[in-house]
């Protein structure tokens, strides 16, 4: 999109948190491995930039991907993989 069509950059951040929220359930589950795809498939060589100031551009990945609602919904399962990665470190260190 055009930074200029400020219809549809409108209609993105109202509807990319609509989205998030539909979707909740299973990001509250699963976000973890879900945001960690999602950021590694947008930031792959090769992939358009997320905001490309000199062509004007700018990604709705942009969106997705700067809305603290999706960095909050993920949260709860960051916390549980570190928590599981950390105790079964501590578990082979006593074998």
């Amino acid at each position: 999109m055009r930074y200029e069509e400020k219809a549809k950059l409108a209609a993105v951040k109202v509807l990319v948190p609509v989205t998030l929220l539909v979707c909740s359930p299973v990001l509250l589950i699963a976000g973890a491995p879900i945001r960690r795809r999602y950021l590694r498939y947008v930031h792959r060589d090769g992939a358009p930039q997320i905001l490309d100031k000199e062509r004007g551009r700018v990604s709705v990945h942009y969106f997705v991907v700067t809305n603290p609602l999706l960095r909050w919904l993920c949260r709860p399962t960051e916390t549980l993989t570190r928590l599981v990665s950390r105790r079964g470190r501590e578990a082979n260190r006593a074998s």
